[in-house]
């Protein structure tokens, strides 16, 4: 059996009953870890040591007798932009190089008490700001369908861990699409949930009004599973939601079961479907659409007029709140610093400091953000975004309305190559086309697989968004979906990546693209 290839909720059963201890699961991720992360490069650091120590302390807990949770003993990679008392948590910058916090980020400490095992930390675009994972630091991840291409970003390295088989589950950010794009083009799952659902103590800020934590799985139960151990109300977040929350595995096992959506409204958004989309992205969305029709949802097409104007207020919102928000990396309190010889003023330091520990793309968005709050701007720049941001709420509540889900393309396009698009930021902004409406408005968006695309073999995904506070909606929705989908497919989608990651070695033939719903594969290599 290779436990490596096992959901987070089939390992957990077998962890429960006994056939297999924490420590033969955690060794086997840390075994795939290094078979493959030296061609993915999605592990900043591994905590192999720490790893099985924890393990075995599960191990013995269950072993006592002691009531566990139901993820205890599971391990779990998680994002570098999340502090953790006992490893380097650097957000993938030089500035803060080896720094380990004091204490860990609400998210850890829940994951931690659950029992479950974290592996290590994955690789990220600097501060989160990219969507490919090229803006690291420490050099950047490569996708398992294909080490040519990005994993998507910032949280490029959780999917890609997750999808290589190297951790079942991981934990990632989403500031404007940085868990959904990458589970997008790595074939993974990947929820936002509702913004406040899930704490943002500890979580190394970019844009405090956009960001969220959440979990990155290969299937939706997975995600359910891992949300129910890190959400809740935390007193430490002064955004956190002070509520109760249903069990989403709950909903997610529901939705797997019944795959009946008969009454439920999914609504196509105008705006975000067709033009500018990828051929085999669009074909296989609509597809997925069929699907969910066969299924007894009522398919209905909403307006959202705002929506195109998404972009242009989020890159003006988002570098407006990061450049205030790395203003604390000044070479005083902590992280790098950088003394020019001959000794310098504390002006002088900071400003060698943040040049050598900053990226470039993390320096662009300072300068962006700070042109866009100074004196005679503010008004014309950050405030006029604020109420862009307002009319896109309004075009959410608007949509709801008419349609209980609302599905996109997780991503316009699959997974292009590495260097693509490095040197054009424009260009890497528009992926995340349609994922930045959800950060804007607070809703939760759940991605997840629908194929292949005919024309290169690479996964394709759709986003599944509901009105703040019905995550389980998505769970319930998306696990219906899944099932279906995994039906029609006979197996789900990661299935056809091959341990060796075949395609860049040659091996095409059993990679064809998946097939829509009843149909035969396109023909030809993948």
């Amino acid at each position: 059996m290779d436990l490596t290839r096992l959901p987070a909720s089939e390992l957990a059963e077998l962890l429960t009953s006994k056939e297999v201890s924490s420590v033969e699961a955690t060794r086997a991720s840390l075994d795939r870890i290094g078979e493959a992360d030296g061609d993915l490069h999605a592990f900043l650091h591994v905590a192999g040591d720490a790893a099985l120590r924890r393990a075995s302390e599960i191990d013995q807990l269950r072993a006592d007798g002691q009531e566990l949770g139901p993820l205890a003993g599971v391990p779990i990679a998680i994002k570098d932009v999340l502090c953790t008392v006992d490893m380097p948590s650097t957000a993938g910058s030089r500035i803060l190089e080896g720094w380990v916090p004091p204490y860990d980020a609400t998210v850890v400490a829940r994951l931690r008490t659950a029992g479950m095992v974290p592996l290590g930390k994955t690789n990220m675009d600097e501060f989160a700001m990219g969507s490919s994972t090229e803006h690291s630091a420490y050099g950047p991840t490569r996708n398992p369908w294909d080490l040519e291409r990005i994993p998507g970003g910032s949280g490029g390295g959780s999917a890609a861990a997750v999808a290589a088989f190297e951790a079942p589950v991981a934990l990632g950010s989403d500031t404007g699409g940085s868990i959904r794009q990458p589970a997008a083009v790595t074939g993974t799952v990947g929820m936002k949930p509702t913004y406040g659902g899930v704490s943002r103590y500890g979580a190394i800020a970019l844009a405090s009004s956009l960001d969220q934590v959440g979990p990155v799985s290969r299937t939706v139960l997975d995600s359910a599973l891992v949300h129910d151990v890190i959400g809740g109300h935390d007193p430490h977040d002064s955004t956190s939601l002070d509520e109760a929350w249903p069990s989403f595995a709950d909903a997610a096992r529901a939705g797997a079961q019944g795959r009946d959506l008969s009454g439920t409204r999914i609504g196509v958004i105008r705006e975000l479907n067709g033009a500018g989309f990828q051929a085999g992205v669009q074909t296989r969305f609509e597809e997925a659409i069929a699907l969910l029709e066969t299924a007894g949802a009522e398919i209905v097409e909403v307006s959202a007029p705002h929506f195109e104007y998404a972009i242009a207020a989020y890159y003006l919102i988002l570098p407006a709140e990061a450049s205030s928000n790395l203003a604390k990396y000044d070479s005083v309190r902590f992280g790098l610093r950088v003394v020019p010889d001959g000794g310098a003023t504390v002006e002088q330091v900071m400003s060698a400091t943040r040049g050598a520990g900053f990226g470039p793309e993390v320096k662009r968005r300072i300068i962006l953000g700070t042109y866009a709050l100074s004196a005679g701007y503010y008004d014309a720049y950050y405030g006029s975004a604020q109420k862009v941001r307002t009319l896109i709420q309004r075009d959410f509540a608007a949509a709801f309305e008419q349609a209980d889900v609302l599905v996109t393309p997780s991503a316009p396009t699959t997974a292009f190559k590495l260097g693509d698009k490095l040197d054009d930021p424009l260009a890497m902004y528009l992926n995340d086309i349609t994922t930045i409406p959800a950060n804007l408005a607070g809703v939760p968006g759940l991605g997840l697989p629908v194929g292949l695309a005919p024309e290169d073999g690479l996964p394709v995904g759709i986003q599944l968004m509901a009105p703040a506070r019905e995550d389980a909606r998505l769970y319930r929705v998306g696990a219906g979906l899944e099932a279906l989908l995994h039906e029609s497919w006979g197996a789900p989608l990661l299935d056809r990546l091959p341990a060796d990651f075949g395609r860049h070695r040659g091996a095409a033939p059993h990679l064809a693209p998946v097939p829509g719903p009843g149909t035969e594969p396109d023909g030809g290599t993948a």
